[in-house]
């Protein structure tokens, strides 16, 4: 190690520097992709596994045990390779030839579903954490189930769940970095193609980790003062 010819100005000559700059747009754009896709229907799975319909409550439920249990990788391959030949015929050619960007709406679709898993499990604790008490004063007042979940729960259930709501967008950032698996060159992929073409192995990942710990940290300060700003004082921080 203590022999090795650092060679840092290799990163700032093109088509270098192009790479990892459009490395690491590829994964910012698909973290806030998938988190567009993940958080509203997390949400949507989270309520329904706290209603008390049995059918919609077992719906839900099946949803989450089976994104949530299956690797994210295998998942990966099975969206990509297996769902087109499962299509008709016509489906299955235009996804695997004429959808535009097949690869990264592939990786998109599949984050943004694995992930919903996770957020509706912080959803659904965080609901479930609030007193029984308040659910039943707001029936007592004259509210509809309906409106119970939405003027009281789930407000109060969103502002004590913002760190695990944290780390999951945290973990979609990084679990980015999968999508090279199936031919999207985000940042991690372009790392990797700069190692091959200039041997530049310790300058290309060192760049791409101070460029995920730069964003890592940047969400974490946002998210700390957005928290502080909405905490209900006295409650109890879920994942806190």
């Amino acid at each position: 190690m203590g022999a090795y010819n650092w060679n840092w100005s290799i990163l700032f000559k093109e088509p270098y520097l192009g790479w990892i700059i459009s490395g690491f747009g590829n994964t910012i754009l698909i973290a806030l992709l998938a988190w567009a896709i993940a958080f509203p229907l997390g949400s949507v799975i989270g309520v329904l596994r706290t209603v008390e319909t049995r059918a919609l409550r077992l719906s839900a439920t099946t949803y989450v045990e089976i994104f949530r249990n299956i690797p994210l990788l295998v998942q990966m391959f099975l969206w990509y390779f297996v769902v087109p030949e499962l299509l008709p015929a016509d489906w299955g050619r235009w996804v695997k030839r004429d959808l535009p960007h097949p690869q990264f709406i592939t990786v998109v679709l599949c984050l943004g579903l694995y992930t919903a898993a996770r957020v509706a499990e912080q959803v659904r604790s965080g609901i479930e954490a609030i007193p029984r008490g308040q659910r039943n004063a707001g029936l007592a007042m004259g509210l509809t189930p309906t409106q119970v979940y939405r003027h009281v729960l789930i407000p109060v259930a969103y502002r004590t769940i913002i760190p695990p709501l944290t780390s999951d967008f945290l973990g979609v950032f990084k679990n980015s970095s999968l999508a090279l698996t199936i031919g999207v060159l985000e940042l991690t992929a372009q790392s990797r193609q700069i190692e091959e073409y200039t041997f530049a192995a310790f300058e290309a990942f060192a760049v791409a980790t101070v460029l995920y710990c730069l964003v890592t940290g940047l969400v974490i300060v946002i998210m700390r003062v957005v928290e502080t700003r909405t905490r209900i004082v006295g409650a109890i921080t879920v994942g806190g």
